[in-house]
């Protein structure tokens, strides 16, 4: 098997930071393995794909020590631009690298940088959007679309250069159980169609099934317990009165209701325009209808939307609120509370984000997937702070596609589906619903139903 990928004692870092990102590392890659590298977040595995892809070190000015070979060739003998033809990347976020504003303009551009002829074009561009099931949104607004559908995008883009080897950040972070599910399924048909190299970086292993040939581990640490569930900590007060909130023209009307300490998860599809109520509650978009109270905490999908100030620790306290050092700590940002908030892994910066949040005192806190990019002991902390201040009377929206971390910390479920609510459930019900869950997209958490038997 040919060598494709191989880094020897390789060490990295950042110019202006004295501790290696990468010390000493060593691994290799053969043409056709699917590899997935594990690790806390801020762990490196990001700066790993981008030395593998040419953006590093040169667009960041990063110190590298070591041997980095791709296709048995020294990484820094390609000329620039020459490694993208052979190697394409799916970013982590997916905003990042779009350019256009149509998704047919993005495939296009993506073409254009490869020379390609026009008269070809066409035809690469419907074939890729057959492929990645993706031909109605071919003449979409890019931005206007929901994460989800962005990272599916993201990977036509990747696709449509044809590439060798395919890396992959964390592309299931945004899609809901079942389309990951799916996502994964295509992902392995496709691979063995084109003989694709697959090196991707994941926090949600189960869902990949026996996907991948090997895992990679950044990091060796202690294995932090699974979470278990709560109990409920929602009092008979009402604290968030929602009425007929619309968002015209995908959003109905919605109405629901909320109490003081319930944690509540809005789930379904991508698409379904959960993102689009969080904001229109929080009348960040054009809407109509009443929303009570209206001051609401907010901790959007991309939480660099956000930040305001030079640093870590600075951002987390901008909002006021006199426990900085706690959340620094509890949320493993301490390390970082020096850095700039935008110079910070996706997994931190959301984690800034959920802290600034946090400390800033609001008694109702909707989050947009926090989950993602997150590690287990992230995820594991991340619980009990949610659980803590629920139990002090703080009231939780949280859109979310982890149904283990729903299972675990909801006490009621808000479906959507098409732009509309479809209800309010009680959470320990829900998971029993077969059609109810295939009808969002959803899979039921692990131990509860086989997904064999959920989705045959």
């Amino acid at each position: 098997m040919h060598e494709v990928i191989q880094f020897e004692k390789v060490s990295f870092r950042y110019p202006d930071e004295e501790e290696w990102i990468l010390d000493d590392f060593s691994f290799t890659v053969h043409r056709g393995e699917r590899i997935v590298i594990t690790g806390p977040s801020g762990c490196g595995k990001t700066t790993l794909l981008y030395l593998c892809n040419r953006l590093y070190p040169d667009n960041c000015d990063g110190i590298l020590t070591g041997s980095v070979k791709l296709f048995e060739k020294d990484s820094l003998s390609f000329i620039p631009g020459e490694i993208n033809r052979h190697i394409a990347t799916v970013f982590q976020d997916p905003d990042a690298q779009f350019c256009m504003q149509t998704v047919e303009e993005e495939l296009a551009f993506t073409l254009e940088n490869l020379q390609t002829k026009h008269e070809e074009m066409g035809k690469r561009i419907s074939d890729v959007l057959v492929l990645t099931e993706l031909t109605e949104f071919r003449h979409a607004i890019i931005q206007k679309l929901s994460g989800g559908q962005k990272q599916r995008i993201a990977t036509a883009c990747a696709l449509i250069m044809d590439p060798e080897i395919l890396l992959l950040d964390e592309p299931i972070a945004h899609l809901d159980p079942y389309t990951a599910k799916k996502y994964v399924e295509w992902l392995d048909d496709l691979q063995q169609k084109r003989k694709l190299t697959i090196v991707a970086i994941e926090h949600r292993i189960d869902l990949w099934g026996d996907f991948f040939d090997r895992s990679i581990p950044l990091y060796q640490g202690e294995v932090t317990p699974q979470l278990k569930k709560r109990t409920s900590s929602t009092q008979e007060y009402t604290s968030l009165v929602v009425n007929n909130v619309q968002s015209k023209p995908f959003l109905k009307e919605a109405t629901f209701t909320l109490n003081r300490g319930e944690i509540t998860v809005l789930a379904g599809p991508n698409g379904s325009g959960k993102s689009t109520l969080l904001k229109a509650l929080c009348q960040l978009i054009p809407s109509c209808g009443t929303v009570q109270p209206k001051y609401l905490g907010y901790v959007p999908q991309s939480p660099e939307f956000l930040f305001l100030t030079k640093d870590v620790r600075n951002e987390v306290g901008f909002g006021g609120g006199n426990n900085v050092d706690e959340l620094l700590t509890r949320l493993q940002l301490l390390p970082i509370a020096d850095a700039h908030p935008f110079a910070v892994s996706h997994g931190q910066k959301r984690r800034v984000a959920i802290a600034a949040m946090l400390c800033d005192g609001r008694e109702i806190i909707l989050m947009d997937e926090p989950t993602s990019g997150q590690d287990a002991a992230a995820l594991s902390e991340l619980f009990q702070l949610i659980d803590e201040r629920a139990r002090a009377g703080t009231t939780f929206l949280i859109v979310t596609h982890d149904m283990e971390f729903a299972h675990c910390l909801a006490d009621s479920i808000l479906l959507m589906n098409n732009g509309r609510l479809t209800g309010k459930f009680a959470a320990d019900a829900i998971w029993q619903n077969e059609l109810l869950l295939l009808d969002h997209h959803l899979l039921p958490p692990k131990g509860l139903i086989r997904h064999e038997e959920c989705f045959a």
